[in-house]
């Protein structure tokens, strides 16, 4: 939708190839390689964690533009992650273990898996006797380890980290890395629903003060080289507070596509304009001026499941992530607490207008739910 929204189907010949890799309960690596060693391309990308690994192997088996495998695992892979964020800006990285026992630092901790995707098992922790017993054997672990290995790249995907909690702002930096120089593209702050850890909308540009938001984007900036990562977009997800460094979440080295419709409202260009430049090896040359309007994304959740019966025509601004004829729960990209119903892309002049429109509009939408079936 973005790439057609942005006219890049006019300057590009673009082929979506290849399964859903979220979607998959099991995934043989090799044959999928294989399967796709025949389209001939200048630049392979995805939008999500798998899909990104699986395309930086893709790329360096063909010796395309792109970030290693390597880089873009170790982003993924969060005790490696934790490591070398310690190495390029550790005042900004939280107290954590991963050794699979009570962390040597005091609870409250939040635990997340070593590798998964969205906020998927990621939680608070109180009491030591609520934290994880097992490594456990999560499919979506065995996958990642599979598709890093069709990379050269040998990680435990399973398991998990505990971490000192952080607190602040939450926003998000985006930007990109050509021939070892990071460009920053912009900062959007992350509102929640009240009293959960579920995103109720994403609010671009960011409302904190310059001086904040330039702190948030040093520490981004930072990163990428810690890593050996060029030639690819990241984001940074960071808590910000009144003073002081910024709390890092975590570095993921990919675009941010649901921030690509926000971009191109408020500064007329689409990120995937610059991705599709940077992997055919181009310099992207971001440099669209201040920002005109604000540009809001926002999430329609649902608290309980549900068995879904109808849901609305997709239309333009609006995508819609529920299926018929299936539970709620049955849906792969939802967080712990909620489930993912659309998301609805606004703008307006000032930031009340483009929330306010946002949230009309998302109101606006007819979903069939029923009580969810066994």
């Amino acid at each position: 939708m973005e790439i057609r929204s942005s006219g890049l189907d006019d300057r590009y010949e673009v082929t979506f190839a290849g399964p859903d890799l979220d979607a998959l309960e099991r995934i043989d690596a090799p044959a999928l390689a294989a399967e796709l060693d025949g389209l001939d391309a200048d630049g392979i990308v995805s939008s999500k964690d798998r899909g990104a690994l699986f395309a930086a192997a893709l790329a360096a088996r063909r010796r395309l533009p792109g970030p290693v495998p390597a880089a873009v695992a170790s982003c993924q892979h969060k005790p490696t992650a934790r490591r070398l964020q310690q190495r390029a800006v550790p005042d900004a990285v939280p107290a954590w273990d991963a050794s699979g026992g009570p962390p040597p630092f005091p609870p409250p901790w939040f635990v997340k898996p070593a590798v998964g995707r969205l906020s998927m098992g990621a939680r608070r922790v109180d009491d030591p006797l609520d934290l994880p017993r097992a490594k456990g054997d999560d499919a979506y672990a065995a996958g990642w380890e599979a598709l890093a290995r069709l990379g050269g790249v040998d990680l435990d995907g399973h398991g998990w980290i505990a971490e000192e909690l952080l607190t602040g702002d939450p926003v998000t930096v985006e930007g990109y890395v050509h021939r070892g120089a990071a460009t920053v593209l912009g900062v959007t702050d992350s509102v929640l629903y009240e009293g959960t850890l579920s995103f109720e909308r994403f609010e671009y540009p960011s409302r904190l003060p310059s001086e904040r938001i330039n702190a948030a984007a040093a520490v981004a900036a930072a990163l990428p080289r810690a890593f050996g990562f060029d030639g690819g977009f990241f984001n940074v997800e960071l808590l910000v507070p009144p003073e002081g460094t910024p709390g890092l979440i975590e570095l993921n080295g990919r675009i941010a596509s649901q921030f690509a419709p926000l971009l191109r409202a408020v500064h007329g260009r689409s990120s995937y304009d610059a991705l599709l430049a940077l992997a055919c090896g181009e310099d992207p040359r971001w440099d669209p001026g201040p920002p005109d309007g604000v540009a809001v994304s926002y999430v329609l959740r649902r608290f309980e499941d549900a068995w879904v019966d109808e849901v609305p025509e997709p239309e333009e601004g609006v995508e819609i992530l529920a299926h018929p004829g299936e539970n709620l729960s049955d849906a792969y990209a939802n967080d712990t607490d909620s489930f993912r119903l659309a998301i609805v892309y606004e703008a307006g002049e000032t930031r009340e207008e483009a929330v306010e429109r946002a949230r009309a509009r998302a109101a606006g939408l007819t979903f069939r739910l029923r009580p969810p079936r066994a």
